[in-house]
């Protein structure tokens, strides 16, 4: 797809966790006359929305289809459980996988981490949601490991939550179908790599201005390079317009030289 196949709107989806805003407000800036309409989506549904074209680009959590999807990383995240406030976890600045072995450790239905093995000790069921697993944690049901921007989007003052530094991480990525590069996904791009509004984004741009002294032509008549007002055929040792040695007439009282060469009388 190119520019000109773009839809007059640039649609951004992206997923629960990620803060588009200092983004979005940057292309309001840039691009006034292009609205940017936000979708959030659930993360297991953003690649589906982004392949319908229902979406132009989306920020998505990590891995994606490389065979269909272009994806730029933007960052990792710590991931946390999270826990009752008063908890005994919350007394430890962070913690391992193994210190949940004793824990019920809830894995919703939307989980966005990549577990080899689930920690701790399994509920009796699934939660549907990361909300609904939050609710389970505040009623003391168990405990939940999220990455952070999840614990800071459900947060509660009856929940607090501590890094767990051996987990699994997300990452989070720009991405958008690479057959459908638009100039305004390069507008975004841009925008996310922290470009410059003059940058040319890898587009032809036109040739740099040659500077002002190189533009100006030598005046007609002068040679480039010789001050003006001297002649360029002048010997630069002779006071006349005549070269040095010429075989010309001499004038009268010529120079005191000349009396030299005339002979003596005798006596």
């Amino acid at each position: 797809m190119t520019g000109s196949d773009a839809s007059p709107s640039f649609r951004l989806a992206y997923v629960p966790g990620v803060t588009p805003a200092k983004w979005v407000r940057i292309w309001n800036e840039r691009l006034p006359d292009t609205p940017l309409t936000l979708l959030q989506v659930p993360a297991a549904e953003a690649y589906d929305l982004l392949r319908s074209g229902d979406a132009d680009a989306g920020f998505v959590r990590l891995p994606v289809d490389r065979t269909y999807f272009s994806a730029i990383p933007l960052y990792t995240e710590t991931t946390v459980v999270v826990i009752p406030k008063d908890h005994l976890i919350a007394a430890a600045d962070e913690i391992s996988v193994e210190d949940l072995a004793d824990e019920v450790v809830l894995h919703p239905l939307d989980d966005t981490l990549d577990w080899e093995s689930l920690p701790g000790e399994p509920a009796f069921e699934r939660p549907a949601t990361t909300a609904d697993a939050i609710e389970l944690v505040a009623a003391g049901i168990g405990v939940l490991v999220v990455p952070q921007s999840l614990a800071r989007l459900h947060h509660r003052r009856d929940l607090t939550y501590r890094p767990v530094t051996d987990a699994p991480v997300s990452a989070v990525a720009l991405s958008w179908p690479e057959e459908r590069t638009t100039d305004q996904v390069e507008d975004f791009i841009g925008i996310v790599r922290g470009r410059t509004v003059n940058s040319t984004r890898g587009r032809a741009s036109a040739p740099a201005a040659a500077p002002a002294d190189a533009r100006r032509k030598p005046a007609a008549g002068k040679s480039a390079g010789k001050p003006a007002g001297k002649s360029a055929g002048k010997s630069p040792r002779s006071g006349s317009g005549r070269p040095q040695g010429a075989g010309g007439p001499k004038r009268a009282g010529g120079a005191k030289g000349a009396k030299r060469g005339k002979p003596r009388r005798r006596s």
